[in-house]
């Protein structure tokens, strides 16, 4: 028996060794540089490291972390990439956290933070409504005051029929995901973790919240996460305190929101995803339709008066509204709008009352109250006398 588990031992060995050599250990770093994204995995010690997977990244179309359990339960990033589907990756940094993971995930996915410095425009628009362009509700919740110094959670509500699927980037069918963008006034901020009661906690789960920017900590942006789980998000929210930021003040303050669910239909440069409609290019007959072999349509249409062809490219997704020698005008829809999802943005008020005011407040009710009383107190005792004298 020792014979064959002496053997044993050394053919598992060897398969390690062999598949940590040729594939890999499963180690990925991101490398980010002019808007690409290189993916390096580490072989076996020694060995120089090779590029796994490149890709830009407006090609990301949205991140998740998923747990997958065993024997060790384990945190998996998955990254989904325009063209190339799902791809699970092990770690983005040999040095990261788990939470520093999610955090690189979002900070990748949220691609409307590459050109917008505030995401809040002056007309009041919230710049995610140029990536999504259906228009759906978004409500929040959040106390109508609050003490400085305390904590507080601002509830976001991003509602949706569950049922419905949305068109994935490689043409399949999948679930929603949903994302959010929280707009405090100056000097609220996210609330540290050990200032988080167990029950806010419990709310938030798995969530990952960071900072639109790292000198915006007033501006808090989540997701991509699944919209199964998470269409109600509770943000942790520190006030902030007047006597030690001297530009907050006891005040009502607005508070902004945006919300979406499903994926955009435009990317931050322009170019369309595969979950909007596509339009002919051109006027004239459709000659020809080519179904790629991944998905998607490549389509020729020939303007009869000059023999002038235009090619529109159709991605995995949309589905098709003409046929081969139909006659069709500029601009006229090729494809259904695959579009499920869509953006909504809302507001909120609350105020930072200052603990002198409510104790005063309160100070000036009870005199109320014992003034009251006494008033109660002496009309009866006046009675009293009335009764005594006329008795007498």
């Amino acid at each position: 028996m020792s014979f064959y588990g002496i053997a044993g031992l050394f053919i598992s060995s060897y398969l390690w060794c062999t598949i940590s050599w040729n594939v890999g250990s499963g180690y990925d770093r991101f490398d980010r540089k002019e808007g690409i994204v290189c993916i390096f995995r580490w072989g076996f010690p020694g060995k120089n490291r090779r590029i796994f997977l490149r890709f830009r990244i407006k090609d990301i179309q949205s991140v998740r972390i998923e747990v997958k359990e065993g024997i060790y339960a384990r945190r998996v990033l998955y990254m989904d990439i325009r063209g190339r589907g799902a791809i699970p990756l092990t770690r983005t940094d040999e040095n990261l956290t788990p939470r520093e993971i999610e955090q690189k995930a979002a900070e990748l996915a949220y691609f409307l933070r590459q050109g917008y410095e505030n995401p809040r425009e002056a007309t009041g628009r919230i710049v995610c409504a140029n990536c999504h362009l259906a228009n759906k509700p978004v409500d929040i919740e959040v106390p109508q005051t609050v003490l400085p110094d305390t904590v507080f959670e601002a509830v976001v509500r991003i509602p949706y029929d569950k049922q419905v699927k949305q068109v994935l980037a490689n043409g399949k069918k999948g679930g929603l995901n949903v994302g959010a963008v929280l707009i405090l006034p100056e000097g609220f901020e996210l609330a540290p973790s050990d200032r988080i009661s167990p029950e806010m906690k419990e709310k938030i789960g798995n969530l990952s919240f960071q900072s639109y920017r790292p000198n915006k900590k007033n501006i808090l942006v989540i997701g991509p996460v699944p919209g199964q789980k998470y269409s109600e998000i509770a943000f942790p929210i520190l006030s902030p305190d007047p006597a030690t930021k001297k530009d907050v003040h006891f005040l009502k303050y607005p508070i902004y929101v945006g919300g979406n669910r499903g994926r955009g239909q435009i990317y931050p440069d322009g170019s369309k995803s595969n979950n909007t409609v596509y339009n002919a290019t051109g006027a004239g007959i459709v000659s020809k339709i080519i179904r790629k072999e991944k998905g998607g349509y490549e389509i020729t249409i020939t303007d009869p008066s000059d023999g002038r062809q235009v090619v529109d490219i159709i991605p995995p997704g949309p589905e098709l509204l003409i046929s081969e020698g139909e006659s069709i005008k500029f601009d006229q829809p090729l494809t259904s709008n695959p579009n499920v999802g869509g953006f909504g943005q809302g507001d909120a008020e609350i105020v930072l009352q200052d603990p002198l005011r409510v104790q005063g407040l309160l100070f000036f009710l009870a005199s109320v109250i014992l003034a009251q009383i006494f008033l109660v107190l002496k009309k009866k005792q006046f009675e009293k006398v009335q009764l005594a004298e006329m008795n007498f």
